[in-house]
């Protein structure tokens, strides 16, 4: 409970930052704006919905989230699920709000179980493979943009329509685009510090349509207060309403962790994964209340906040007033922006997010490390990014186990010549040497897990011939369910075989994990012992007695 109570206060916010904050906050405003309004038409809630979505989840994710410079709002995988939430429950609209709430309860349920710590232990190429793709991915989606027609859903789309487009394109649109990229590529560096070259390019842009018409343009928003939804239960289809929850639920948390890895990587930075997880769920869950849809961590808003200079949670609510101001009348203002000069800053957004760091070293890094960031950068650009994150960690895991299996398997050694090892005493070597003939001492040493269970007993299946087989664990710490399982297949064969058994210095850990699978009571005349000294003593024993 203390856990919970601590992540749900809100942050303090602080001033040390207002000026990056301002202007970041700003700049991830005017990005969002027509994105919230996109995604909240394909989910079929409207555009007001988007906006109010993008409103809440993004000012309580501030308020109450852990990763300081993060905007969040409405995303591509959000909007998909909410599309299906929304026709499924079409002709009850509170249902389907109510569902966003459940959505915004369960991330708040997550965070308290402290879930959101998995995610960081993701290895470097699946998150390098993740920045290079997203930034290959805004780099390819603004150039329609860019050109002057619309952006299109995805890029195998963009890259389809791309060399019919370039055949025509808006020239107007063209220039306020290349406007933009040198703006951001070239203002000198004392006026930038003063304004940010994002906003400085969209004002640059924005005054130049003014005359150069025929530049397509963001236009007039949505504006208005919110329909209030009070949460509605059916019993009836109680069911669908919370698999769509804890779908929208799961899907955003691993969605605005995975962006809160990147402001990390950028920002050199470390967020809170369950307080983020908490600030989320309260998003989501006032987003139900407000009338929108829900969202999570957006990463081409978060990296326009981050270039334009917000690094604390002020960035984000500034994000949020913006919006509800221009929700409340001031859309205006932001009407006659080009979406060419939007796509001239993201673009300069998605080079500076691709991992050069690794990509310099490309030549250099081991060749599983070099196939997983290029299988990650390949699903993250042409499937999406839930696929290549999880095939990545998949990839990367099967990698791992592997390595530590290698590790595991050299570590299990049968000692036969006891003059070579460090393992006994002059006496108990002495005594080892007379009776070796008839000894098995198996080794082990280190955590044994299930990647080296297999070879453990393989090892075992065409020893030679003993009479006492000594398990010694002494220098085993932990032991998983397959290794436990795999040494009473040992001690099975050796009694079956009428083999006596002895096991020396089972630790605690491993002691509890092998009473509680029973192992020891599927061998009843195992023998245990605290010494390799007392177990060479027992075993010389039973072989004096036959």
């Amino acid at each position: 409970m203390k856990t919970l109570a601590r992540n749900l206060l809100p942050n303090r916010l602080t001033f040390k930052h207002l000026r990056g904050d301002l202007f970041g906050g700003v700049t991830a405003a005017i990005v969002a704006l027509p994105l919230a309004l996109a995604f909240g038409v394909a989910s079929g809630a409207g555009a007001q919905a988007g906006l109010y979505g993008a409103i809440c989840v993004g000012l309580f994710a501030a308020l109450f989230g852990g990763t300081p410079s993060q905007i969040s709002g409405p995303t591509g995988p959000m909007t998909i699920v909410s599309a299906s939430v929304f026709t499924q429950f079409a002709g009850e609209p509170a249902i389907a709000f109510t569902v966003v709430m459940l959505t915004g309860a369960f991330q708040i349920l997550f965070g308290y179980l402290r879930l959101g710590r998995f995610v960081n232990l993701m290895p470097y190429p699946v998150i390098s493979g993740f920045l290079t793709g997203v930034g290959c991915i805004l780099i390819i989606m603004q150039l329609e943009p860019l050109l002057g027609y619309p952006s299109q859903p995805s890029v195998v789309n963009a890259l389809s329509v791309l060399p019919s487009d370039l055949t025509s394109p808006n020239w107007h649109a063209v220039f306020v685009g290349v406007l933009a990229l040198v703006s951001v590529f070239f203002l000198p560096k004392p006026l930038t510090r003063i304004i940010p070259a994002p906003l400085l390019a969209l004002v640059l842009c924005t005054v130049a349509v003014i005359w150069l018409d025929g530049a397509p343009i963001i236009g007039a928003a949505p504006s208005g207060l919110p329909q209030w939804q009070m949460p509605v239960i059916s019993f009836a289809v109680l069911n669908e309403m919370l698999i769509y929850a804890a779908i929208l639920a799961a899907l955003g948390s691993i969605d605005s962790l995975l962006t809160a890895l990147v402001a990390d990587n950028i920002t050199r930075t470390f967020h809170n994964s369950d307080k983020e997880l908490v600030g989320q769920g309260v998003g989501n869950l006032a987003a139900g209340f407000a009338g929108g849809i829900p969202g999570a961590g957006a990463t081409i808003r978060t990296l326009s906040n981050v270039h334009a200079g917000g690094r604390t949670a002020l960035s984000g609510v500034i994000h949020s007033a913006g919006l509800l101001a221009i929700a409340l009348g001031l859309g205006p203002l932001v009407a006659h922006i080009p979406y060419a000069a939007l796509a001239g800053v993201l673009i300069k957004v998605g080079i500076d997010v691709i991992d050069w760091r690794f990509i310099r070293r490309m030549h250099r890094a081991p060749r599983t490390d070099l196939v997983l960031m290029l299988v990650v950068l390949a699903l993250t650009v042409f499937v999406d990014v839930m696929t290549a994150v999880g095939v990545g960690v998949v990839l990367a895991s099967l990698v791992f186990v592997k390595e530590m299996a290698e590790l595991q398997v050299s570590a299990i050694q049968t000692i036969n010549d006891p003059d070579h090892h460090q393992l006994f005493d002059a006496h108990t070597a002495e005594r080892y040497r007379q009776y070796r003939d008839d000894l098995m001492f198996l080794h082990l040493s280190g955590p044994i897990s299930f990647g080296a269970a297999n070879e453990l007993t393989r090892r075992f299946a065409n020893v030679g011939e003993y009479r006492v087989l000594i398990i010694d664990l002494l220098d085993v710490p932990h032991v998983d369910s397959s290794a436990a399982l795999a040494l009473e297949e040992v001690m099975q064969r050796a009694a079956e075989d009428n083999k006596h058994v002895i096991i020396v210095g089972m630790t605690f850990a491993v002691a509890r994990l092998m009473g509680r699978l029973g192992v020891l009571d599927e061998v009843r005349e195992t023998r245990l012992c605290e010494t390799r000294a007392d177990a060479i003593q027992v075993a010389v024993e039973y072989l004096q007695r036959e």
